[in-house]
């Protein structure tokens, strides 16, 4: 009997899959990873639903206006800020230049971070939505709520992800540490989580609204909390930002 070898890659789907594993355990055995995405998301819940000094939101229960805006802040954690820091320390210490000289695309290694992501916010969802309910919210819409809810996660985490691998793919991890952090504080401020964009001069906050963040934030709350259909401006907002990220990202990220 005689043998001949065979090399070749792996199938595209065997190989995505692989990279989505090896992404996400990587990520839940990295605590900073951990506090960033599934802790301080948690304790701004219990702060910003029980503490008085940012009112209630735009009028209505505090409670209703919190969830939504912590979950989207949850997805720019761990979709931007985590994952570029993260890819950025990667490209710093040749792992990404290691993989390059694989037969792993480039684009597998795209989205399986991204897939990786994904995962994470599922449990970021289970675990913000949770505690949000044990403070009283209660969230409505049916079926168009779900609906509406997974498509703006996935465009948003699509969104994000450009992002972050845009930034990570451009700069060198310790500016890609600084811009990743202090774009995250100014989303937090700026973005719909801690106060209603209403609030904001006219002109300022008919900007802020095609943020991400705000995009994403303004759209849970119209699905979650006031019942309303799809929310096509939001999804829309959030598909301009993933194809132009993703689309800058694949054609510009380096291994090294």
């Amino acid at each position: 009997m005689s043998f001949t070898p065979a090399p070749e890659a792996a199938p595209v789907g065997r190989m995505l899959a692989a990279q989505t594993r090896m992404e996400l355990r990587l990520s839940l055995r990295n605590g900073e990873q951990v506090l960033l995405t599934l802790l301080i998301p948690l304790l701004l819940t219990v702060l910003l639903a029980l503490e008085p000094f940012l009112g209630d939101g735009d009028g209505g229960r505090r409670i209703d206006f919190v969830v939504p805006g912590v979950l989207a802040l949850a997805i720019t954690s761990a979709a931007f800020t985590g994952l570029a820091i993260g890819t950025g320390f990667e490209r710093k210490y040749g792992v990404l230049k290691r993989l390059g000289a694989t037969a792993l695309p480039r684009s597998v290694l795209l989205l399986g971070k991204t897939g990786a992501v994904l995962c994470i916010e599922l449990l970021q969802v289970a675990l913000v939505g949770g505690l949000g309910l044990a403070l009283g919210w209660r969230p409505t819409g049916g079926a168009v709520a779900v609906a509406g809810t997974v498509l703006l996660v996935v465009a948003g985490t699509a969104a994000f992800a450009g992002l972050g691998l845009l930034l990570a793919g451009s700069l060198r991890a310790e500016a890609t540490l600084a811009a990743a952090n202090l774009a995250w504080f100014l989303l937090l401020f700026f973005g719909g989580v801690l106060f209603p964009l209403d609030r904001f001069p006219a002109g300022l906050a008919s900007v802020l609204e095609f943020l991400p963040t705000a995009a994403l934030a303004d759209g849970l709350r119209d699905v979650l909390r006031d019942g309303a259909g799809l929310p096509v401006q939001s999804l829309l907002t959030l598909a301009v930002w993933a194809l132009l990220a993703f689309g800058a990202a694949a054609a510009t990220f380096k291994w090294e």
